[in-house]
């Protein structure tokens, strides 16, 4: 569970990366790291209550 943080720092790379290997600037991809922040915290909150909830 403690691991979890990396997931976004991960996609968040791979997004980087797609970016400049097309060409795009980082004000351009913004809204996939929108995305991507958002996803991981809906993620985050469900186990968050996931764990919550069972003990």
């Amino acid at each position: 569970m403690t691991r979890l943080f990396l997931i976004p720092l991960v996609i968040s790379l791979l997004w980087w990366g797609f970016l400049q290997y097309h060409g795009f600037t980082l004000k351009q991809g913004a809204k996939g790291f929108y995305f991507i922040i958002g996803l991981s915290a809906l993620v985050l909150g469900f186990f968050s209550l996931m764990i919550h909830l069972t003990r």
